[in-house]
């Protein structure tokens, strides 16, 4: 299947190109200094996308048409996001913007906690923060050991260690899981915001996207409120993992599309330095290809948001895909390049960090086997 865009995504697509323009003339003042929030406060382009990410109601100002395709479906946010990080996925990954958190809440949340959640976010745009993944257990959720303990006035405490969050430090509110019992339907998602007693975060070194300051977040007894717990309103079926699984689909589709575009901006520079070399047709195509299978699951994902098998699909090529390509262009170009090209020695960092984003690739084979294993018929 090919998918053909409207010309809206068309138009989408051309300006989130332009707009790319902008997230690389800052990537390099970026990766040296990921916590300077005035140099990112101070960029058009994340505003905007901060903006267009936050529902229209608690918007500060109307976008425009073009940008409102950008959170409309999910092929919208493929389209955005392959331009848009082959100008810088580093920066892009900078941006204020309700991100995991949000379709979280979206999913999970009920009025008034989405209500609360997207006005303190319009009010005081704060980073946003998604707790998962833990130093023991990494991308398997179901053995995640964080959790809610209840009080007796109908509260909770939170105990418990996440790594590997992006703004862990800066971030203001966000959404972390636990667990209340020990099933898999016992895992529940909460709201929290910082400062709170016993909430601590601390950055980790970072070689690659530096502008998503991943870090540790710390969790000793902090007090949840019953209404900041998500999903309450819903049957014990839908809620906490059910949520989680629904936002992956979308988020790992933008992390390979944000992969891709890496990908794109390397092949660019390459082809600008070797104009003369005869292999640019087989990497355009495989680059090429890989933007139809994203466009193709991105649709499927729009009319069945909860099959998480073709999004694995697609990230796991795509990152691999990406990874290739920087490899490639340091055996293309000549010794040096890496130096002489501040920005491609960044990118080939870049490409790195996208296998253990959402899901690592043993984790995403997991999820794709079993689905394409053969069916033994009879005893």
């Amino acid at each position: 299947m090919t998918t053909t865009l409207t010309s809206g995504l068309r138009e989408l697509r051309g300006q989130s190109g332009e707009l790319a323009a902008e997230l690389r003339s800052i990537a390099l003042d970026v990766d040296a200094d990921p916590h300077n929030r005035e140099r990112l406060r101070s960029s058009e382009t994340l505003e905007l996308l901060r903006v267009v990410g936050t529902p229209k109601p608690y918007r500060a100002y109307d976008v425009p048409r073009w940008a409102e395709q950008f959170t409309e479906t999910c092929l919208g946010r493929v389209v955005g996001n392959i331009e848009l990080a082959r100008g810088d996925a580093g920066v892009l990954n900078a941006v204020a913007a309700p991100s995991l958190a949000g379709f979280t809440v979206d999913a999970l949340g009920n009025e008034a906690q989405q209500e609360f959640f997207y006005r303190e976010l319009a009010q005081n745009r704060p980073w946003t923060f998604f707790g998962m993944t833990e130093p023991a257990h990494g991308s398997d959720a179901t053995a995640m050991q964080t959790r809610l303990e209840p009080d007796a006035d109908g509260s909770f405490r939170l105990h418990g260690t996440k790594r590997y969050v992006a703004n862990a430090e800066r971030g203001a509110i966000g959404v972390v899981f636990a667990r209340t019992g020990p099933s898999a339907l016992t895992i529940r998602a909460a709201v929290l915001q910082r400062p709170a007693p016993g909430f601590t975060g601390t950055t980790l070194d970072m070689l690659g996207l530096r502008g998503a300051c991943l870090g540790e977040m710390g969790f000793d007894g902090v007090p949840i409120a019953p209404e900041m717990v998500l999903g309450r309103h819903l049957p014990a079926s839908k809620r906490g993992l059910w949520g989680a699984n629904r936002a992956f689909n979308v988020v790992r589709l933008q992390i390979a599309a944000q992969a891709l575009g890496v990908a794109y901006a390397i092949h660019d520079l390459v082809r600008e330095e070797r104009p003369q070399w005869t292999g640019h047709e087989v990497v355009s195509a495989r680059l090429h290809a890989a933007r139809e299978l994203l466009y193709d699951v991105a649709l499927e994902v729009d009319h069945s948001p909860d099959d998480r098998r073709p999004p694995s699909i697609a990230k796991l090529h795509t990152t691999n895909l990406a990874v290739e390509t920087g490899r490639w262009a340091e055996s293309v170009l000549p010794p040096g390049a890496l130096l002489q090209h501040p920005l491609l020695e960044k990118w080939c960092r870049d490409v790195c960090a996208f296998e253990f984003m959402d899901g690592t690739g043993n984790i995403l084979r997991l999820m794709i086997a079993p689905a394409a294993a053969p069916r033994r018929e009879g005893p």
